[in-house]
């Protein structure tokens, strides 16, 4: 397992700074005297029957067996089982000792008695919304009774185990825990004791920090290619566990593959997916051979318009993440005449110098798509105001157009610019842009720190399409799945449906004033085909989601802590009845991606 501030302590300084104020804070505590006298408990007393220990600030004596070590990062600790148990299953057994940046001085298999003081973390600050974690701080070994003791069997995760429903409403600190009820109450109830999966599949990707998400549920809103879709909001996919490895080692592996055999070690919560499996014991990895697909190349008298989140491209990203996304868009998506770009950064990326032109970042891209034997396409867009567009600081993200000459033609109508809103133009009873490309109402506050909008006029064998790219702003802020409040608060959605707001009154607009207006509304929306934003954004309009009309199981674009969901879109206006639609599965379900999204496709007969 790597180190990471993020597995555990939610520190959000430097390294340097975090790792002197943990290793401070480390030796103050274990240098302060021993109190006087500590309450001799069960763990299961110590856990309680909610999620908050009744002794929590209070100084206790436990006993149990060492069932694993964290012996690396600036979290390391040990967890202790009582292998007997009070036999009240709302009550964990288990409890993890937290020794800071001390190696723990102690032996899986140990039975020892420690002395600590009770603590309530909130992993991620509690402002997150997240739950807590029950630990002792402090903790200090009176004595080892024994060792090489045999470990409490695991209790096994599964669809017999878990059950269906996620959570009650309401606070669930203030609740007892229902674990024959509740998956969030199930998990709870397990707290630092020794679990099982058995030959689980993978369904989110393992990642940087050597994380991946199975399902202890096969059969629970699976997709065609192995993963587990996220399809409402009541339908929080309760299977989902986090797994991390304490064994030193960890798989390489894709939506779809298995790790056979038995996952087992205690369970753990971060603030980073939740309820996480520590594996003592890791499956052999099966590879499931998930194959990135293809998209069939467009028909002479069809329009193909993509959209791509390329990931805050920048000219200072290895030469080989631009192949990747140039080989992607001429074979992967069949070199589509259009491409709406979002996370297009400037030419130095996250230096933040005030530069904000990206031809750079376009022309690397585009020599790139060129030498892997696409076209040489054009590309259109405005550059933002200095960090007024939100992402990355100093990185100035924006969305843009990339466009084969060959196929479509662009009408540039100058006069936009960062600030200048474009406007619908009524040329008797044909619609018009007064800039193209031009930006939508880019000083509403809807936009404050976000990209905003581009709309252009394309042409394509003699017919005006307008297509308008849209990168609304990020789901950064909202409470988790697995919040302590229930169902959990979405407050970006405020931002997003104001968006959403905007492009459905500028549609309109064109719409009033040509009715058959060929309209493509496309991008990264950050939100979901059955949320409140779509609903308002195409309210009015005749606008169709395209993700919403795929089977249930293959509306996905993303894959976000095990749920394979959707987040980014594409929408036609009544005039463009006749289309073919692909969401290309390139990126999402991997752990070796060129981007963190999944592209998309329309093939349109305008």
């Amino acid at each position: 397992m790597k180190s990471r501030l993020r597995t555990h302590r939610p520190a959000r300084v430097s390294l340097l700074t975090a790792t002197a104020l943990t290793s401070a804070l480390t030796a103050t505590l274990l240098a302060l005297p021993a109190p006087a006298s500590a309450a001799t408990v069960s763990i299961a007393a110590v856990q309680g029957s909610t999620r908050k220990s009744p002794y929590a600030g209070q100084d206790v004596t436990v006993s149990g067996i060492v069932t694993a070590i964290r012996s690396t990062g600036s979290s390391r600790g040990y967890w202790i089982q009582d292998p007997v148990g009070d036999g009240n299953p709302a009550t964990s057994e288990a409890v993890f000792a937290y020794t800071g940046s001390t190696a723990p001085a102690t032996e899986v298999g140990n039975k020892v008695t420690v002395r600590g003081r009770v603590s309530e973390y909130y992993p991620g600050g509690s402002s997150a919304g997240g739950q807590s974690l029950t630990e002792l701080t402090q903790p200090q070994i009176q004595s080892t009774a024994s060792t090489g003791n045999p470990l409490p069997a695991p209790v096994v995760l599964d669809a017999a185990s878990v059950p269906a429903a996620h959570a009650p409403s309401g606070s669930l600190e203030s609740l007892t825990l229902n674990p024959s009820r509740y998956a969030l109450d199930l998990y709870e109830s397990l707290e630092g004791m020794r679990v099982q999966v058995d030959n689980a599949r993978v369904v989110g990707a393992s990642n940087d920090y050597d994380e991946l998400f199975v399902t202890t549920k096969p059969a629970e809103n699976p997709s065609p290619r192995g993963g587990t879709v996220y399809g409402s909001y009541a339908s929080q996919n309760t299977g989902r566990v986090k797994v991390m490895s304490l064994t030193g080692s960890f798989p390489t592996a894709d939506v779809g593959d298995v790790l056979d055999g038995s996952t087992a070690g205690p369970l753990d919560y971060d603030g980073f997916g939740g309820y996480t499996l520590q594996a003592t014991t890791l499956g052999a990895l099966t590879d499931n051979n998930l194959a990135a697909e293809t998209t069939r190349a467009q028909g002479a008298g069809e329009l193909a318009v993509a959209t791509y989140n390329v990931e805050n491209l920048d000219p200072t990203d290895p030469q080989t993440k631009f192949d990747r996304l140039a080989a992607g868009i001429v074979t992967q998506l069949s070199a589509p005449d259009i491409v709406a770009l979002e996370e297009v950064q400037d030419n130095n990326g996250a230096t933040d110098n005030g530069v904000v032109a990206a031809d750079q970042t376009y022309t690397k891209l585009i020599n790139a798509i060129t030498a892997a034997g696409g076209p040489t396409y054009a590309y259109r867009q405005i550059n933002p105001a200095n960090n007024q567009d939100g992402g990355e600081p100093g990185g100035n993200i924006r969305v843009g157009f990339l466009y084969n000459p060959a196929r479509v033609g662009f009408t540039d109508r100058p006069g936009g610019t960062a600030g200048n809103a474009v406007s619908v133009v009524n040329n008797g009873g044909t619609a018009a842009l007064s800039y193209s490309p031009g930006r939508i109402n880019p000083t509403n506050s809807a936009w404050s720190s976000s990209r905003k909008p581009l709309a252009g006029e394309f042409t394509f064998q003699g017919k005006t399409v307008f297509v308008i790219a849209n990168h609304f702003t990020s789901k950064g802020g909202d409470q988790p799945l697995y919040a302590r409040v229930q169902p959990p608060t979405r407050g970006s959605e405020t931002q997003r449906g104001r968006q959403a707001t905007q492009v459905n009154a500028f549609v309109k607009q064109l719409l009033a004033v040509q009715p058959s207006a060929r309209v493509v509304v496309l991008g990264d929306l950050n939100d979901y085909e059955f949320s409140g934003t779509l609903s308002t954004l195409t309210a009015g309009t005749g606008l169709t989601d395209l993700p919403g009309t795929l089977p249930a199981g293959e509306r996905y674009t993303y894959v976000y802590q095990g749920n394979s969901q959707v987040l980014d879109h594409i929408l036609t206006s009544p005039s463009l009845s006749s289309y073919d639609y692909d969401i290309v599965h390139v990126n999402a379900e991997f752990a070796d991606k060129a981007s963190d999204h999944d592209p998309q496709i329309v093939r349109l007969l305008p």
